[in-house]
């Protein structure tokens, strides 16, 4: 697509000059004479560039400026000028227009300064586009269930972006999606323009985090060599996504807390008090309640993350979303993987329904994936389903040290007994056991009261 300029100046041989020039460089000029006309050709067509004159017939180039902010039209303006004054231009400037360039102009600086301004026309539209692609990719409708529980969950979503709420605590077990609906919220609201800074609490280590979080200062510590902003400072106006806040170190717990009270803080190695506006979605799949009781979670700071709690259900809670959910990944990966598979089969849905997802949605996906990759037919059938890990040399789905018998097993019981063998094992610690079983401690914890164990 070839590169649209109006010329807005009222002397013919200054727009004969700029046509000839612009059209060696194969761009395609509009001229106008007056900022009448100006105005029509805006109101019918897109530019990419205003080369607009200071003082036109009917009205000023600074008049012409004020009506590209008021209506919005991001379009790059270069003033042109004979009547230089300081003043003019430090207002054209606010206004939003690129360059201010005095008359007669050096043609070569001018197109200089011209392929400078496309150059940011070009970056804008593509940081236009990034954005429509992120609130596409990231649409309330991305949020995918029928359950009760989750149609609540939308609603509470669409009311917390389109709020002030700068801070809100996201609690589930691993893969309810979590990282999903903070974007979500971040990408449907008036912070959508400003940055989306995510970070997971137990990825680097404590003293790395700090920096991460604040920044710090030059000489702050060996190898800092220069001034670096936090996440906090660069995300200013926009989100910080706290993943994993449970397990934040304690020496960090009260430096969050006390950024969460006011909003400032400082640089490691600074003085200086910084200010931002940043709203904060923190989440876990921790027991935070236990890790209050057992200190390794400060009780102040959850009521601060607390203000504008979400609970993400488990899939296990969500009735007949296991079906729904493994309809829309079949679909979605049949267009991804050009299958021409369409539905799947009660013995697959039957399989699906009864394996009890530590892994949750996230599982879920996984192992539709999987399954439209061994799927040899038009539907998923039972043997493409592939749930729990494979052990080296069993079959699908055999876990070592369980066989099947031909008259059956009752699985309350042997779940009953696996639940207490890791805690025998683990020393009644819940978490040891927990990841003995390879699974959340929430999920643990819900089998536990399940059968009693508690």
């Amino acid at each position: 697509m070839s590169i649209r300029v109006l010329i807005i100046e009222d002397e013919s041989l200054i727009r004969w000059s700029l046509r000839q020039k612009f059209e060696q460089k194969g761009y395609e000029v509009t001229e106008a004479e007056c900022g009448k006309v100006a105005m029509e050709y805006l109101d019918g067509a897109d530019f990419d560039l205003i080369m607009l004159d200071h003082k036109l017939p009917d009205m000023t180039g600074l008049d012409i400026l004020r009506t590209l902010k008021e209506t919005e039209r991001d379009i790059v303006t270069i003033m042109m000028t004979a009547y230089s004054r300081i003043e003019d231009a430090v207002e054209a400037i606010k206004l939003g227009a690129f360059d201010y360039v005095p008359k007669p102009f050096q043609m070569d600086l001018l197109l200089l300064t011209v392929q400078k301004a496309l150059e940011t026309t070009k970056l804008r539209r593509e940081v236009r586009e990034l954005r429509r692609h992120l609130q596409h990719e990231f649409g309330f409708d991305r949020i995918i269930g029928q359950d009760d529980s989750m149609l609540k969950l939308f609603e509470v979503v669409r009311d917390i972006a389109r709020s002030s709420a700068t801070t809100v605590f996201l609690r589930g077990e691993t893969g309810t999606g979590k990282d999903l609906v903070a974007r979500v919220i971040h990408y449907n609201s008036d912070r959508a323009p400003k940055p989306f800074m995510n970070i997971t609490c137990t990825a680097i280590t404590e003293s790395l985090l700090e920096s991460e979080l604040f920044g710090h200062e030059r000489g702050a510590f060996t190898d800092a060599r220069n001034m670096k902003k936090g996440l906090f400072e660069l995300a200013d106006g926009g989100t910080v996504f706290l993943d994993e806040v449970g397990d934040m170190p304690a020496t960090l717990q009260g430096k969050l807390l006390r950024f969460l009270e006011d909003r400032t803080f400082r640089r490691v190695g600074g003085t200086e008090e910084i200010r931002v506006d940043v709203r904060i979605l923190a989440a876990t799949n921790r027991d935070i309640e236990r890790a209050i009781e057992d200190g390794h979670f400060r009780r102040d700071l959850m009521f601060r993350l607390n203000v504008v709690p979400i609970y993400l259900p488990a899939l296990r809670e969500r009735g007949d979303d296991i079906r729904f959910l493994s309809q829309y990944f079949v679909s979605k990966f049949a267009t991804e993987f050009k299958k021409d598979v369409t539905t799947i089969t009660q013995g697959a849905n039957e399989k699906l329904a009864g394996y009890p997802w530590p892994g949750n949605v996230r599982e879920l996906r996984n192992v539709c994936e999987r399954a439209m990759l061994l799927c040899k037919g038009s539907a998923v059938e039972a043997e493409d389903i592939v749930l729990g890990r494979i052990e080296p040399g069993g079959s699908e789905g055999e876990i070592e040290g369980v066989r099947l018998s031909p008259n059956g097993i009752d699985f309350d019981k042997l779940e009953t007994q696996l639940l207490k063998q890791a805690l025998a094992r683990a020393g009644n610690n819940q978490t040891k056991a927990a990841k003995l079983l390879k699974m959340s401690r929430d999920t643990f914890r819900y089998r536990l009261e399940k059968h009693g164990l508690l």
